[in-house]
């Protein structure tokens, strides 16, 4: 593997060739510094449309799974960004992000992008893109929507933030994983990412309380969903994710913590930016009472889990018990 230091214009150069040649064998690695949950099928995608991928994670156990995507390994992330034409980071939150770029970051090439799509603090992401464009590197973030399965189908959804040329440039690229959603410069991929999982995280608490109370008064809970539904309280979270907690299904493809991180997060930059935010505070307040009862397990809807709790009631059909 040759690397790229001392090349200050080729990884720009090689990336031309990712975005037009990405069913292609091409010469530019693209690295990937975490291979967990959505970072695994991430390299597979990439891989599997002939893209050069070198991948890395705290977790040596993972380099097997790495290798069975098409990927390569290197166990050393500082050398891995130093070949990198692409940097790409898939994290589970703001520390991780924060602690893994304190390696690469000195190690990146001028003419290198880095592309984030942690879910990470928009602070945090800004200190960081400070950092990077001083070294000469363009950056993107690019933090994703879906899940586990989303992102081996390659239909996640990226909220970028960055500016158009990067975009445009490493398009076909980012297409192999999902629809890319341009909203804004450098750190509103990071905000976008944060109000669409607060809202997403405000229905999961609102419509737990309220199928609570139409099970209370005696209201069958699959004609209410259906309903609700076809009404003007229709949404994603009704049509596609309910189902699952009628079922027993609380989500595990995330941990409560990580929620907690993110809600605390956007609640902290409603303050920082003087905006009314009393409704969103009590989502917040509610994931952290469900992070103090059941401690840092995985389960995006344990905040509903409470409230059954406190009720006495489950959410479940009536064939589910």
């Amino acid at each position: 593997m040759r690397p790229l230091s001392g090349l200050r214009r080729g990884p720009v150069e090689h990336l031309r060739g990712v975005a037009m040649l990405c069913n292609q064998p091409v010469t530019a690695t693209v690295g990937v510094i975490g291979v967990g949950r959505i970072g695994l099928p991430v390299c597979a995608r990439l891989a599997a449309n002939g893209i050069r991928v070198v991948a890395t994670d705290l977790e040596p156990e993972r380099e097997r799974q790495v290798r069975a995507a098409g990927a390569s390994w290197d166990a050393d992330s500082q050398r891995l960004a130093g070949q990198a034409a692409v940097l790409i980071t898939v994290l589970p939150g703001s520390s991780e992000l924060r602690e893994a770029m304190a390696l690469a970051l000195g190690a990146l090439q001028p003419g290198a992008t880095w592309i984030d799509l942690t879910s990470a603090a928009p602070a945090i992401g800004a200190e960081l893109v400070t950092r990077a464009r001083e070294r000469g590197v363009e950056c993107l973030d690019a933090p994703v929507g879906g899940g586990i399965e989303a992102a081996a189908a390659g239909t996640l959804q990226l909220f970028v933030g960055g500016r158009r040329e990067p975009i445009e440039r490493h398009r076909r690229m980012l297409e192999l994983l999902g629809r890319v959603e341009h909203v804004g410069d450098n750190g509103a991929g990071y905000t976008t990412k944060l109000l669409v999982n607060l809202l997403w995280f405000g229905q999961a608490v609102a419509v737990g309380e309220a199928l609570l109370l139409a099970r209370r008064a005696g209201i069958d809970l699959d004609v209410l969903r259906s309903t609700l539904a076809r009404s003007a309280a229709g949404s994603e979270f009704v049509r596609r994710d309910l189902g699952a907690l009628l079922e027993g299904d609380y989500l595990e493809s995330f941990g409560i913590d990580r929620c907690c991180e993110e809600l605390a997060a956007v609640v902290a930059l409603a303050d920082e930016l003087a905006v009314p935010f009393e409704l969103s505070a009590a989502v917040e307040r509610s994931y952290q009472a469900a992070l103090g009862r059941y401690g840092p397990i995985d389960g995006e809807l344990l905040a509903v889990a409470l409230l059954e709790e406190r009720a006495g009631t489950r959410l479940r059909r009536s064939s589910t018990g």
